[in-house]
């Protein structure tokens, strides 16, 4: 297992440290909950040790306050590492990429899948930011549409080991679960041919990161005097990258392992040219 995985695998883990709530069949009530991860984590799930940040965002605009700390707190980590959250922190990330190695043919990026990963965007503008403020100025209290409706990671984590676990939340379940069990299966078929289906074409919280791509502290810097302008960085990359370090790169590496000149840089320091560095 490679040294990014083993960091998804233990993300995974702290998150969901509170093992009690699997043996219970019980919403953890970890006293972190009002504080939230970096990734794709459900509050609900039985061993979440703290919030997620698309979780918290809704619960505030839907009550009609604005979200100051969680704001703050997705301002913070995209600063600093953009979506590296998506590679690296994001239990359902590591998920999606586990199935994607069952063999099988797979989906190539192309210009349909580029186009489709900008549906992100009206997914964060609509289900977690408009709809839940649209439903709190009309009933006084919002919605968490995206958790409620969509987030397939809330299925996974929460709602199955709840009704599996629990013969109460057995008796209650209705059309929703149903419905989000659809997706989820849907998704989990898709990931087996598409590279992280959930994350390139459907995840607000990627949307969110994506902004910060540009100019975060963390990222994949290139040297223009050493690259040859051969594409393999792209051309290779399982996301629907563009350009180096565009709004659908996740920092995940691989283009920095597969560059044949070396002039990329994971790190966020600029690698010396060849030629200079004989000369030092």
């Amino acid at each position: 297992m490679d040294k990014r995985k083993l960091i998804q695998f233990f993300s995974m883990l702290i998150y969901n440290a509170d093992v009690k709530g699997f043996v219970t069949g019980t919403v953890s009530r970890s006293k972190l909950k009002n504080i939230c991860v970096p990734g794709l984590n459900c509050y609900s799930c039985p061993g979440a040790v703290a919030s997620c940040p698309l979780g918290a965002l809704q619960n505030s605009i839907g009550g009609g306050r604005f979200p100051f700390f969680v704001t703050g707190f997705l301002l913070l980590i995209g600063v600093l590492i953009g979506r590296a959250v998506c590679a690296f922190l994001c239990p359902f990330g590591l998920i999606q990429e586990l199935l994607y190695k069952i063999p099988s043919p797979k989906l190539k990026k192309n210009t349909v899948t580029r186009k489709l990963s900008l549906l992100k965007y009206p997914v964060l503008f609509i289900l977690v930011i408009a709809l839940p403020f649209i439903l709190f100025l009309t009933n006084g209290i919002g919605l968490p549409a995206f958790c409620a409706f969509l987030c397939p990671a809330g299925t996974l984590e929460a709602g199955w080991p709840l009704v599996l676990l629990n013969t109460a939340f057995r008796e209650i379940i209705g059309f929703l679960f149903y419905w989000k069990s659809a997706i989820l299966v849907a998704l989990i078929a898709a990931s087996v041919f598409i590279f992280r289906p959930f994350c390139r074409f459907l995840c607000p919280l990627g949307a969110i990161y994506s902004f910060f791509n540009s100019f975060a502290v963390f990222g994949v810097t290139l040297d223009k005097d050493t690259c040859i302008h051969c594409r393999k960085c792209t051309d290779n990359c399982k996301m629907d990258t563009v350009v180096v370090n565009d709004h659908e790169c996740i920092r995940c590496g691989e283009c920095v392992k597969g560059c044949p000149v070396n002039a990329l840089n994971s790190c966020g320091r600029k690698k010396l040219p060849e030629k200079e560095k004989k000369n030092e």
